[in-house]
């Protein structure tokens, strides 16, 4: 797997927001929690650089639409972004509060409903 500065300039807000938004119920609530997860923390003034970092270089090859698995493939199209996820989420775990957890479930109580 490429490293995750490879994919830290592809992030960006309005690319990540897009994402989320129309491929929420495609890419399913576990997926774009742990996605949330990860963009609050980014956002976070006490998150250091290099776990900023970590989070962009997952979240760019989230919202890029070419990768590992195809996002457009039935079911399976999201392993490969929830594995890059995970790795980011287990790197940067100690900056991971329950506020930014609790902004993460608002949000998706918001799309999904309880």
């Amino acid at each position: 797997m490429s490293d995750a500065k490879d994919y830290q300039d592809k992030f960006s807000d309005d690319g990540f927001w897009n994402k989320v938004v129309n491929y929420a119920k495609a890419a399913g609530k576990e997926v774009i929690e742990k996605a949330l997860w990860l963009y609050y923390t980014a956002q976070s003034p006490a998150t250091p650089t290099w776990a900023k970092g970590v989070i962009y270089g997952a979240l760019g090859y989230f919202i890029l639409p070419v990768d590992a698995i195809p996002d457009i493939a039935p079911v399976v199209g999201y392993t490969d972004d929830l594995g890059v996820i995970g790795s980011a989420i287990a790197a940067v775990s100690m900056y991971i509060d329950e506020d930014l957890k609790a902004l993460a479930r608002q949000r998706l109580r918001d799309w999904f409903g309880e």
